[in-house]
């Protein structure tokens, strides 16, 4: 109990067992199910409402998922119903069995409208191989052309293969709203970045901080571009949401996320969030001293090796900091003879 590790404290040095809770605060239940990735696990938040329940995101849709859901109502939750699903972000470690709790539990879901468009957008686009515009999209970035290869003719994984159904019908969340959840008053601030109007909760009655993706102990969210909006600047949007959010941050505040563990010393980590992302930058306008593509800049971002479970999501990540540095006029872009972009440092 207690770990401390520089500017921040865990108050839990372990996770709740599947199928198990641990009560963070009155009324508040901190649960994990597993994710099949290098990321095994997202957290999901449960709050007592009395003679219901609030569920803070949920999970792929996948028969063990919704299995440990079994689990957690009729033990943890003790029965009593879901009445309400909050849903943070469109990504589907966090939408995956929204409808399914619409559906089958008559949970009224609550996202922010962009979220909910994205993720009813995406499970409704499948795809049998990957479209020419992803195929253009990864030939400007300078895909190695074997993964290029091998992936153009594979079946890509699709919203639709671990997100339920979505059905008509959500409330919206807004930027200032005050929401009662738990007994406790909430204030809702949204980020970007890592996914758009991304809603985090502030508790005006104690100390918790619900912050999905947007604010993790100890790794960074993954911010990255696609193929869906190309010239985009998730960076820039990233780095103006860390700034706005900042001034909020309370040493005392108990920061729930959607992975790894809860924790306290939320100023100090704010400012490292803001920091990493200029150091990388910095790093990365550094090596950029001859023309390189995306593909080519994983060392500077990473500073590890990248194997291919890995590879799509440092590919995006290491689009979304040359397209900053790009649109922030600290980096030219020009068109190699092979179709990929190449960026270079304006001296």
């Amino acid at each position: 109990m207690n770990m401390a590790v520089g500017g921040i404290r865990y108050p839990w040095d372990e996770p709740p067992a599947q199928g198990e809770a641990t009560e963070v605060a009155p009324g508040v239940l901190w649960m994990r199910l597993p994710l099949p990735m290098k990321l095994d696990h997202v957290n999901v938040y449960a709050l007592d409402e009395g003679d219901s329940w609030t569920v803070i995101d949920t999970g792929f849709d996948s028969a063990r998922t919704r299995a440990l859901w079994g689990e957690l109502m009729a033990g943890p939750l003790g029965g009593k119903p879901v009445t309400r699903l909050i849903v943070t972000h469109h990504h589907p470690d966090h939408v995956g069995l929204a409808g399914w709790f619409q559906r089958e539990h008559g949970a009224e879901l609550w996202m922010t409208r962009t979220a909910w468009l994205m993720a009813r957008m995406l499970t409704l686009d499948t795809q049998a191989v990957p479209v020419r515009e992803t195929l253009e999209f990864w030939k400007r970035a300078g895909m190695e052309p074997d993964i290029f290869e091998r992936r153009a003719a594979e079946r890509p994984l699709n919203f639709s293969d671990i997100c339920h159904e979505m059905p008509l019908g959500f409330r919206r969340i807004r930027q200032g709203d005050v929401i009662r959840i738990g007994g406790r008053d909430w204030d809702v601030h949204l980020g970007n970045g890592h996914a758009p109007s991304h809603a985090t909760f502030w508790s005006r009655d104690d100390t918790l901080v619900m912050s999905g993706d947007q604010i993790l102990s100890t790794i960074s969210s993954n911010i990255g571009v696609y193929a869906t909006e190309p010239e985009a600047d998730p960076v820039g949007e990233w780095l103006e949401s860390c700034e706005r959010l900042e001034p909020l941050a309370r040493p005392d505040h108990l920061v729930l996320g959607g992975h790894k563990l809860p924790f306290t010393g939320l100023p100090f980590r704010m400012r490292q969030l803001i920091d990493n992302h200029h150091g990388a930058l910095k790093r990365l306008a550094g090596f950029l001293d001859t023309p390189k593509s995306a593909a080519e800049c994983f060392p500077p971002l990473f500073k590890r090796s990248i194997g291919e479970s890995e590879y799509g999501l440092a590919l995006v990540e290491s689009i979304a900091h040359l397209s900053h540095l790009y649109q922030t006029g600290r980096v030219s872009r020009a068109l190699r003879e092979d179709g990929a972009h190449v960026y270079q440092r304006i001296d």
